[in-house]
């Protein structure tokens, strides 16, 4: 079983596509159609440092990710057996599966990221070296109530995220329960929790205006860590706004395939080192 992985924010960098944009000018075009810039300007010069802001480095980063898998195609690689990608990578990951074309999820992908970019006054912290259930278990005994689990990216590597304010508090506490670091993120808003439901109610409205395909191929859901049911696209697009990203469970879950290879397709190697995390958790 070949699986395909494609990741989402966090991998974006200066200079990424570099080597993806001549290969495919009709879609580049359509892209800058759509959004009214130049996503080729953005990843190579980032002249207004515009790539690091949640509304530019979505459609940006699908766009990337989307060319580097259409690059594979047309040099007749492997097709992947399951997707899955990383919070905004499922994207890509449902366009691999066939789920819509390259342009319906550009259209989708900068919905998604004005929304999230309007949400303010929330943050996000990256804890290390400390189990999901440790982390959920600390937040509860210290009364840090008003933080929410956000990505379960490995064993021992989790994203809280919640109010601003509330990160000064969870630092030392963390950091007493025996977390060897604790990173705060460079992000305005507390993507993937509860503070998300009004983008998420304004999403599911933009949705509705949109006809969907079933999947060719298994995508691994964020939401639920394992592949989209019959008719659950747009629920689950939705509830991925506000929900948790289960990925530790997503690639368990793909690791349980006969034979799994599983194969990043996008900038950057951050999700092939979390799977390499994951893969000597379960001994495989």
């Amino acid at each position: 079983m070949r699986a395909y992985v494609f990741p989402g924010q966090g991998s974006q960098s200066v200079g990424m596509g570099a080597e993806l944009f001549d290969t495919a000018p009709e879609e580049l075009a359509a892209a800058d159609a759509i959004l009214g810039w130049s996503v080729r300007d953005l990843c190579l010069r980032d002249p207004e440092q515009k790539l690091n802001q949640t509304a530019w480095t979505q459609p940006a980063l699908y766009v990337v990710n989307a060319l580097a898998f259409l690059k594979g195609v047309r040099e007749k690689r492997a097709r992947p057996d399951m997707v899955a990608g990383h919070s905004l990578g499922e994207y890509n990951a449902l366009f691999a599966a066939g789920a819509f074309d390259f342009v319906t999820g550009l259209r989708l992908v900068q919905r998604r990221g004005a929304l999230m970019g309007e949400a303010k006054g929330g943050g996000m912290a990256a804890v290390i070296g400390l189990t999901p259930d440790r982390v959920a278990s600390v937040l509860r005994s210290a009364g840090l109530d008003s933080i929410d689990l956000a990505n379960l990216n490995a064993p021992d590597q989790c994203v809280i995220s919640g109010p601003a304010s509330a990160f000064d508090a969870a630092e030392p506490v963390f950091l007493e329960a025996g977390a060897q670091h604790f990173k705060r993120l460079p992000v305005s808003a507390a993507f993937h929790s509860r503070y998300m439901k009004d983008a998420a109610q304004e999403f599911a409205s933009y949705l509705e205006d949109f006809v969907l395909s079933t999947p060719r191929i298994p995508v691994i859901s964020n939401a639920e860590a394992k592949p989209y049911p019959a008719g659950a696209l747009k629920r689950l697009l939705v509830e991925q706004i506000t929900s948790s990203v289960r990925w530790s469970d997503s690639v368990r879950y793909l690791l349980a395939q006969d034979n799994a290879t599983i194969e990043e397709v996008g900038p950057g190697r951050v999700l092939t080192a979390l799977v390499a995390k994951v893969r000597r958790a379960e001994g495989r």
